[in-house]
Parts: C-alpha cells; structure tokens; sequence
C-alpha cells in the first residue's frame, strides 16, 4: 500500500472499533466470571483473528473483491441451503458447530451479498443512470437479495434478514432510485404489516411482537427478559453498580446476558455515562462511514459503504432498542460488543472494506 493511500485512510473507523471491543470485553469478563471467563477468553481469540483478516481485506483492492463477490455469493448461498438441515440450536438452525468454533453462513453473507449487489447495481448503472429504475433490473436486483433473505428467514432468523433488508435499501437510494419506488414501498409495508401478524408470523414471532407491546402480560415467561434487561438498566443509575457487582447480571436474571443483552450489562454494571459513551461511538461510527461513502472514488466504493452503514446501523437501532424495550427482540448481536466469532469478524471485514474503499479516495477533490 502507498504512502498516500496509507494517509487518505479513515483510521478513526478502526479506532473507534477497537473502544467498542474494549467495552465489550470489559462487560464480557464481568458476565462470564461463574464460568471461568470462557467466552471471554474466546472472544479476545476472535478479537485477533478478526484484526488479522481485517488487515488483509484492507490490503486487498476492494475492485477485486466486487469482482470476484458472485462465487462468494454463490458459496455463502450453498451454505445457507446446507446449515437449514442442521441441529437447532435455540430454535434456530442458524449454525455449523465444527467444534471449538459456531459459524453463522448468514452473517458472512452480509458482506458478499453487499458486494455482489454493488457488483450489479454499477454494470446496470454502464447502461445510463436512470437504468436503475427499469422494473425488470430492480427485479434483478431484487432476486439477488431475495434468495438468502428468505433462507434466512427459513432458519428463522428475522434479524439478519432485516439488516440484509435495510442495507439494500440504503444501497439502492444511494443508486438513484426513483422516490416513487420508495413511496410505493412504504406504503406496501404498512399495508402488510397487519396481513403478515394475522397470516404469514409464525406464534413465536407473534409472540415476540404481543410481548414488545405488553412484557408485563407475561412476566415469568415470554416478557422475563426485557423486563430483567430494564431493570438491569435502571438499576445502573449514572455511574453504575460497579464490575461484578450487578445483580440482574451476576445472579443470572440477565440472558443471555454476554450476546443480545450485553448493552444492559453495560447499563447496570458501568452505568448510564459509559452505556451513553457507547451511544455516541456508534453515532460516529455511522457518520465515518457515510463519509467514506461520500467520499469513495467510484460508485462501486459508494455503495458498498453505505451498504455496510446500513447493516450497523439495523443492528445498533436494534439492539440498543430491544434491551431498552423500545423495539421487539429479535437477537441481533451488538456490533463490536456482544460475545460471537461469527459476528465480530464479520465487522471487522467491513471495516477492512471501509479502509480499503478510504484508503483510494482523492480527498482533495471535496475540498472546496
């Protein structure tokens, strides 16, 4: 790598990463002490892992990989046909358990479906830039992000599916499409919202929805967790109960306590300044990877940017706001902070990629 493209990277993605997973594994230690710290101990394993594939996905140029994305799709494709005929693990047949490592194909997915999208959407775009709102080539595009969201949804795992949902979306605004697509669809989704509660839901993610609107209905059963997870959270106050010293946390109230809930070990544990510190990290991660995308020397780099925006932000959003029990659960993990091989070296391919797409920019050209 040059010595200008080593400048022009936007260290600050990594650097705030790395805050993150600090965080993460300070609330780790604390909530895996009764089990002799073993997902912390794997998860500083992933931590390493992850930064050394990083670091080659950065180095990598990222023209190559949109290139080469649709083999990756088509594997990761294969895979998620493959993992539907595994054993469920908590109602879910999410995961290849090979032993000393879960792989979760849906959540490396993200990443090639987002370049084989940027893949496509750029060869429509050679045509003319209006090609993208031909309905036979949104038809193309969206047959690319239908067949694994709905493999996904047939695990189930809702979650992924909508991230993958969100970041496509984001994509496709950043292409150019025509705002009566997106007013077309808006209306769509509010007009299934009830036809999908009432016909399609399967009763545990009915359940999930009727417990968001009313945990208390249910207290010892479905509602259990957000209400541990609030209480964790308000027990915290400003400064928090101290490492080790919360008692949702330590007296197993909270679960799972080191993956969907980790933000309300946080919040009872360091309290309310460190969990708002971790808000405001995400709010500049966010921000440094739309500018990534603004900045980005092609179309190509754009949108594979906003499409990895996307995914954190559906995941943040998501996470942060089912454990205060502003949004349904759906056990989404917490980027760079809930316990997951899977997960953390997913983002971290992201921010390889995000480095990777900063490091080729001509900053200069947006100075005015």
């Amino acid at each position: 790598m040059r010595k200008r493209e080593l400048k022009n990277i936007e260290w600050s993605l990594l650097i705030i990463a790395i805050i993150l997973c600090i965080i993460g594994l300070v609330a780790l230690f604390s909530a895996t002490q009764e089990t002799e710290y073993g997902d912390f101990k794997k998860q500083c394993i992933w931590l390493a892992v992850s930064l050394v594939i990083m670091l080659g996905v950065m180095l990598i140029d990222y023209d190559l990989l949109v290139k080469i994305s649709p083999i990756f799709y088509g594997i990761f494709v294969i895979l998620l046909i493959a993992v539907l005929f595994t054993p469920e693990i908590n109602g879910a047949t999410s995961w290849f358990d090979i032993g000393f490592f879960s792989f979760q194909p849906g959540e490396f997915a993200k990443v090639f479906v987002i370049l084989f999208l940027a893949l496509a959407i750029t060869k429509i775009q050679e045509r003319g830039r209006n090609e993208i709102n031909r309905p036979t080539r949104l038809l193309i595009l969206l047959a690319i992000l239908g067949l694994p969201v709905l493999l996904i949804i047939k695990q189930p795992d809702y979650g992924t599916a909508a991230a993958f949902i969100v970041a496509t979306a984001l994509m496709l605004i950043t292409a150019g499409i025509d705002k009566k697509y997106i007013i077309i669809t808006t209306i769509l989704v509010l007009i299934s919202i009830p036809l999908l509660y009432n016909f399609i839901l399967p009763e545990h993610a009915k359940q999930r929805i009727d417990i968001f609107l009313n945990p208390e209905s249910d207290p010892r059963g479905a509602g259990y967790n957000i209400i541990q997870s609030k209480l964790a959270i308000g027990a915290g106050g400003l400064t928090g109960m101290g490492l080790l010293k919360g008692n949702q946390t330590q007296l197993g109230f909270l679960y799972p306590k080191t993956t969907d809930f980790i933000f309300a070990v946080i919040g009872e544990e360091m309290g309310f300044i460190v969990a708002g510190a971790v808000i405001i990290l995400y709010v500049f991660l966010v921000t440094k990877c739309l500018y990534v995308a603004k900045t980005a020397k092609d179309e190509a780099g754009a949108l594979i940017a906003t499409g990895i925006t996307g995914i954190f932000l559906f995941h943040i959003v998501e996470n942060i706001g089912m454990v205060m029990g502003l949004l349904p659960i759906t056990g989404v993990p917490l980027p760079f902070v809930s316990y997951g091989g899977s997960s953390l070296i997913t983002n971290f391919i992201c921010i390889g990629l995000l480095l990777n797409i900063s490091s080729k920019r001509q900053k200069t050209i947006f100075v005015k």
